[in-house]
């Protein structure tokens, strides 16, 4: 038995990866797990209290190792060569690389997390990675920014999962399209945005100028 010694963080670290395997047959249950306890040498009882919360739980696990698996898959020193759309694109597609052996295993993750019970779980999960996309990719804000990009990515990144799931063109071309047509539009807003936001700070302040109506300089 591998249970010895180990966290049940740490056999959770070890089992997720089988459990998605398996998921794709099984479904993300208790026949799944059983299956993934006794291919690892983990004790069945101890694998189910690894994961007490349930499916939800295996998944929340799997998605935390395929976001540890896309950092690793591209290492700041590629990711600063970069342009920040690059860096986005090459974050998603490396998360999709990742999750692409089980493809089944996520398609039916996403029918869990969409139950009306696990929708705000499924909310936190998806903002996990798209956090994790942007800090990765060098962002460092800490104003509305850092909500509205956040918000806006895990559009991007719902939508692109989507047409993933069902894509079989070779080396899923038309997703690769789909995100960089999705991406060049968030980064054409936030242009234009920003635009904007500096031509308001130009300016004169409405309420400035209609305070000197009222208490005017003498």
């Amino acid at each position: 038995m591998v249970t010895e010694d180990r966290t049940l963080d740490e056999l959770r670290v070890l089992l997720a990866p089988e459990i998605a395997a398996n998921a794709a047959f099984d479904g993300w249950g208790q026949e799944a797990l059983d299956l993934a306890a006794d291919a690892l040498g983990v004790d069945r009882g101890v694998a189910r209290l690894a994961f007490a919360g349930g499916a939800v739980a295996m998944i929340d696990a799997w998605f935390a190792g395929v976001d540890g698996a896309m950092l690793a898959a591209v290492p700041p020193a590629e990711l600063w060569a970069m342009k920040i759309r690059q860096r986005i694109a090459a974050l998603i597609e490396a998360r999709l690389a990742a999750v692409e052996p089980e493809r089944e295993a996520l398609r039916r993750a996403l029918a869990v997390l969409a139950l009306p019970q696990n929708v705000a779980r499924a909310a936190r999960l998806g903002w996990r990675t798209v956090d994790r996309i942007w800090r990765a990719a060098g962002d460092t804000a800490t104003d509305y920014n850092h909500y509205t990009k956040r918000a806006i990515l895990l559009g991007v990144y719902a939508a692109t999962v989507s047409v993933f799931l069902d894509d079989e063109s070779e080396g899923w071309a038309d997703t690769r399209a789909f995100l960089g047509r999705r991406i060049d539009g968030v980064m054409r807003f936030e242009k234009a945005k920003a635009g904007f936001l500096l031509r308001s700070e130009r300016l004169p302040s409405l309420s400035r100028f209609v305070g000197r109506l009222r208490y005017p300089v003498v």
